[in-house]
């Protein structure tokens, strides 16, 4: 399949141009179907939290492990290492089995490896432990996002999408807060054994709530491993899905590597703020998250010809504010921080727009590897830049992590830009061959301007 899923209109014969925008109306979904998206949005919050509470207790784990930030950067590392290595796997599978078994599977996977950190005296069972939570997390998201197509009509998508990506963020709120503070007043012990419980509980309501599809909907066919192997083919054929990966990455990366494991620390040891500021400033960056999700998905569901204008936005946007902060003489002052996490509060719902890409690019039989290959872009590029911002804070403050630098975290950081690079070339690349398949289509985008011109004087969808 070639064409947008959501097919674009066609150039008429007088000359005119596409301006990119679709219409507005869209079927309603099923009765139940909100109903089941709350019990999968509640998992995706769970697995959020389980993914960043080492984060959130990154000193506390140097100090139980007596790990330098190298090895406690491998704990993340790892983990994000068999988050990205699962995806296609997982996406395979999705295709075949479903989203409720991979989502009680990953739930079941997550609560183990928490059990495992808990009672964890030593770095390589703590590192067992985050490769646990990593498989569990890697089969939940894309399993949430098919559950997604399967109740909800296309139109609809982008923006049950994101509103999914942004309130799963809560669980982040939960690791910053109820979870730090557990740990402070309880124990290393008592809080992930905790958090162990809270996964065992979602996998009782992902049992009790959840459902594939709608009733009526035909099963996916058995596909042997000369069908998968060419459906995985097809899938990264597509420059639709490789458009979809490099956004993820370009997009996603400094936000997660923030929010995972290096943000707290540079905001606490590098620019000498106050813990509870630090996990103010995290918790902003989570809301705004949330109010930009909805935002994006509506502008993708109405202008979806024009995602890649979203995507270079952010991107400039991050990177532009990460070089005042980098080069900011001394510490940066506060209003300044806060546009930091601000603006990474975009890259979440950005990085969304990647999977967008992969759904309408794709048939509905390739929906789950296609997910996975785009939700490997990302990640990868976050666990390369975890592993290089503890490398060199190590190697330009050896020591205890209490003494590394502001310059030292500087130097650190500056290793985003290869990773923003990067993903601007494939974006770039990509969009060209898309737009080429769109004008054999017939299908020519006006310049932006006229295109948000004709919208605003509220005329024809395409002109």
């Amino acid at each position: 399949m070639s064409r947008l899923t959501t097919p674009a209109r066609k150039r008429p014969a007088s000359g005119g141009v596409g301006v990119g925008v679709m219409p507005p109306t869209a079927p309603r979904p099923p009765a139940r179907a909100y109903t089941v998206w709350l019990v999968a949005l509640a998992a995706y919050a769970v697995a959020v939290f389980h993914r960043a509470s080492l984060g959130v207790a990154g000193v506390e784990a140097q100090e139980r492990f007596a790990a330098s930030a190298s090895a406690v950067s491998l704990f993340v590392v790892l983990q994000l290492v068999v988050y990205a290595g699962m995806q296609v796997p997982v996406g395979v599978a999705l295709d075949r089995f479903g989203s409720r078994r991979l989502i009680l599977a990953g739930a079941l996977t997550m609560a183990a490896g928490q059990a495992v950190l808990a009672l964890a005296g030593d770095v390589p069972t703590a590192v067992a432990a985050r490769v646990l939570v990593g498989a569990g997390d890697a089969m939940t998201f894309v399993s949430v996002l098919r559950v997604i197509g399967f109740w909800f009509p296309g139109p609809t998508v982008p923006m049950i999408t994101q509103l999914t990506a942004q309130i799963g963020q809560v669980g982040q709120i939960l690791a910053a807060y109820p979870l730090v503070a557990l740990l402070h007043g309880a124990s290393w012990e008592v809080t992930f054994l905790g958090a162990a419980a809270v996964g065992v509980l979602v996998a009782v309501l992902v049992v009790v709530g959840l459902r594939d599809a709608p009733a009526g909907t035909a099963p996916a066919p058995p596909a042997g491993l000369a069908d998968v192997r060419r459906s995985l083919a097809l899938t990264w054929r597509e420059s639709g899905t490789r458009i979809g990966l490099y956004t993820h990455l370009v997009t996603q990366f400094s936000g997660t590597v923030f929010t995972l494991l290096w943000g707290y620390p540079f905001l606490v040891v590098g620019e000498g703020r106050s813990p509870a500021t630090a996990a103010g400033l995290l918790t902003v960056l989570v809301v705004v998250g949330m109010g930009v999700g909805p935002l994006l998905g509506r502008l993708c569901g109405r202008w979806p010809l024009r995602r890649s204008t979203l995507v270079f936005t952010v991107l400039a946007a991050t990177a532009g504010i990460w070089t005042v902060v980098l080069l900011w003489p001394g510490p940066a002052p506060l209003p300044l921080l806060v546009l930091l996490v601000v603006v990474l509060g975009t890259n979440g719902p950005g990085s969304m727009i990647g999977f967008d890409f992969a759904r309408t690019w794709n048939p509905a039989e390739r929906q789950g590897s296609a997910s996975g290959v785009v939700n490997v872009g990302g990640f990868l590029a976050s666990l390369l830049t975890v592993l290089a911002v503890g490398a060199v804070l190590d190697l330009l403050t050896p020591g205890r992590s209490t003494d590394y630098s502001l310059d030292a975290f500087r130097a650190a950081f500056a290793v985003q830009y290869l990773f923003w690079a990067i993903g601007l070339v494939g974006v770039l690349r990509h969009r060209r061959q898309l737009r080429a398949r769109l004008a054999r289509d017939g299908v020519v985008l006006a310049p932006l301007h006229v295109a948000v011109s004709a919208r605003l004087r509220g005329g024809s969808a395409y002109r």
